[in-house]
C-alpha cells in the first residue's frame, strides 16, 4: 500500500532530507585523492548526528557502513574501509537520514580530480536522467512515465540503466512501496497523487547494466568492470510541480 504524507510527516521528511543535503555539501569539500572512504563515513556520521538526525543505513539489514561509498565499476553499496581515492576515480555518496522517526534518502556521483570525457558524461548523462524522471513526477502522470523518461534519455546518449537494483517510496520506512525501476517496465503501474514521497534513484552502467555482487554480500559492481555512475533525490508529489526534499549547495571550487 502506498502511504500519503500528512503535513507533518513531509515536514519531519523535508528536515531529514536537509540533513542528507549538509551532509553532501561536506563531503564534497573532503572528495580528493588520497582520503580513505572510512573517514568520508565518520564526517557523514559526525554531520548527521551534529544536525538531530540518526545514520540511517547503518545496521540496515546489516549494513556496516553509515553511507555507501562506490567507487568506479562499483555500482551500489559500496562498504567504507582502508581504500583511498585516487586521481581520476569517480565515486558515488548514498546517504540516508532518519529524523524523529522519518527518512530521506539521496545519492550523488563525484569526480576526484581530474577524470576522463567519457566519466565525466557518464556522471552527466545520469544526473541529466534523474532530472528527467523527476520532471514526470506530477500528479495524474503514471510511474512508468518517470521510468521511461529515465530509461529513454539513458539509452538515448549510449549508456545502460541498472536492472538489478530499483528505486522506492520512502516515510516512516526507508524503503516503501511502490518500486520503482530505471526502465519501464513495472510490476504494478500506479497513478501519481498529491502526498507521495518517492526516492527515484537512476544507477547507469557505461557497459552492460548486468551487475554481480561481491563475497561480502553487499558489494555491487558491473559484470563487465565498466565504470557506474548513481544519482538520487527523495521527492514529494504536490498538486503542481514535484517537490526536491534533499537539495544541496555545491560550493564552487
Amino acid at each position: 500500500m502506498i502511504v500519503l504524507k500528512s503535513d507533518r510527516e513531509i515536514s519531519l521528511m523535508l528536515k531529514a532530507g536537509e540533513i542528507v543535503g549538509k551532509v553532501f555539501e561536506k563531503l564534497n569539500g573532503e572528495i580528493k585523492p588520497g582520503v580513505k572512504t572510512k573517514q568520508l563515513d565518520k564526517s557523514a556520521k559526525e554531520k548527521i548526528e551534529s544536525l538531530g538526525g540518526r545514520p540511517a543505513f547503518f545496521g540496515y539489514k546489516g549494513f556496516p557502513g553509515n553511507i555507501c561509498t562506490s567507487i568506479n565499476n562499483v555500482v551500489v553499496h559500496g562498504i567504507p574501509g582502508e581504500q583511498r581515492l585516487t586521481e581520476g576515480d569517480i565515486i558515488s555518496l548514498d546517504v540516508g537520514a532518519e529524523f524523529e522517526g522519518y527518512y530521506a534518502d539521496a545519492a550523488i556521483t563525484i569526480a576526484v580530480g581530474n577524470i576522463s570525457k567519457e566519466a565525466k558524461r557518464l556522471i552527466d548523462v545520469t544526473e541529466c536522467s534523474l532530472s528527467s524522471g523527476i520532471e514526470q513526477a506530477r500528479a495524474k502522470n503514471r510511474l512508468s512515465d518517470v521510468t521511461a523518461a529515465i530509461q529513454g534519455f539513458v539509452e538515448k546518449n549510449g549508456f545502460s540503466v541498472v536492472r538489478a537494483f530499483v528505486g522506492h517510496g520512502i516515510g516512516s520506512r526507508m524503503h516503501e512501496e511502490p518500486e520503482i525501476p530505471n526502465f519501464k517496465w513495472i510490476k504494478e503501474d500506479v497513478r501519481l497523487e498529491p502526498g507521495m514521497t518517492l526516492a527515484i534513484e537512476p544507477m547507469v552502467n557505461q557497459g552492460t547494466y548486468d551487475v554481480k555482487i561481491m563475497e561480502d554480500g553487499w558489494t555491487a559492481v558491473t559484470r563487465d568492470g565498466k565504470l557506474s555512475a548513481h544519482f538520487e533525490h527523495t521527492i514529494l508529489i504536490t498538486e503542481e510541480e514535484p517537490k526536491i526534499l534533499t537539495l544541496w549547495q555545491k560550493k564552487k571550487q
